[in-house]
């Protein structure tokens, strides 16, 4: 018998992308089809490091297998990230959103040390607004995400600049108020 921390069944997909590595795979296979060897290559970690991270998510449903070459006796997957729309938050853990939170976090500090001046946008923000302004707002970052995953290139590809993107907004509770 298996508890919630070893059986794989009860890891949810935010849990297992929870990882800055796995956060920089997601984005890499945003743009293309990679293999575990090319993966390991561009984000400089060991092949079974790069293998380990791509089981993981694959298993979790987040990258599918696009295709598979025959290489020296073996064979090689090459996974890709497709992009739906993510499933409700009411499915994930509270622990899951934190460790998925955090995993951000450190990934947007390694980018930050990359920060180049130019056009760029940072925003907080803790308020009140009316339900029409707040769908509203997420209806356009979600078109900010979408475009910017429909838009993703391979590195380096001509006439690309490399940019960070990472977007967070929910509803929070109000202990003051009755949840609705």
């Amino acid at each position: 018998m298996t508890d919630d921390l070893t059986d794989p069944e009860a890891v949810s997909a935010l849990r297992a992308v929870a990882h800055p590595v796995r956060l920089r795979i997601l984005s890499l296979l945003t743009a293309e089809a990679m293999s575990a060897a090319e993966v390991a290559r561009e984000l400089d970690l060991t092949h079974a490091n790069a293998s380990y991270h791509l089981r993981v998510l694959h298993e979790a449903g987040e990258l599918v297998v696009e295709s598979e070459e025959r290489i020296r006796g073996g064979v090689a997957k090459r996974y890709r990230y497709v992009v739906v729309d993510a499933p409700p938050a009411t499915r994930a853990s509270n622990d899951d959103r934190i460790a998925y939170v955090r995993a951000t976090a450190r990934e947007i500090t390694r980018r930050q040390l990359s920060h180049r001046s130019g056009v760029g946008q940072m925003s907080d923000i803790e308020t009140w607004v009316d339900p029409e302004t707040w769908a509203r707002a997420v209806d356009l970052l979600r078109e900010a995400g979408d475009l910017l995953h429909a838009e993703a290139r391979a590195p380096r590809s001509p006439g690309t600049i490399h940019v960070s993107a990472s977007l967070f907004a929910f509803r929070m509770s109000d202990p003051g108020q009755e949840s609705s």
